[in-house]
């Protein structure tokens, strides 16, 4: 409905089954960017949101320490951000899964935002009138 402010968040949990994959959940993002483009809605800068936690939150890390980690030669899920984030969407990770999953907040790709909680992020944007995707 293109009178409509689409305001989304996509809560994103789940690793891959090989840390060489892209999360799937990403992609769904991505997909969901597409469909809304296709006719012809462009959501504002920030209107689409993705906090990752869980045992998603390696995705987040830089090719060097997601490749030490994981090890595999890069990160495949950069590439899939960057564009994310071309494309107007927010991507964010949640500072206490980066704690529980020992990842150093300096390991985080520069690009991504570091939130204090992925449950105030969701509550937060929820409240105001985003629309939450689960994985």
């Amino acid at each position: 409905d293109p009178t409509l402010r689409y305001r989304v968040l996509f809560s994103v949990t789940k690793a891959p089954a090989s840390p060489d994959q892209v999360n799937p959940n990403l992609e769904k993002v991505a997909r969901f960017v597409n469909l809304l483009g296709a006719d012809g809605i462009r959501p504002l800068p920030g209107d689409v949101a993705v906090v990752i936690h869980g045992p998603a939150t390696p995705l987040v890390m830089n090719d060097a320490a997601y490749a030490e980690r994981m090890k595999t030669r890069t990160n495949p899920n950069l590439p899939l951000i960057a564009a994310l984030q071309s494309a107007g969407v927010s991507v964010r990770v949640c500072s206490q899964a980066l704690a529980g999953n020992k990842i150093d907040a300096a390991s985080v790709e520069k690009t991504v935002e570091i939130d204090v909680s992925a449950l105030t992020t969701m509550a937060t944007l929820q409240l105001r009138g985003w629309a939450l995707i689960p994985d």
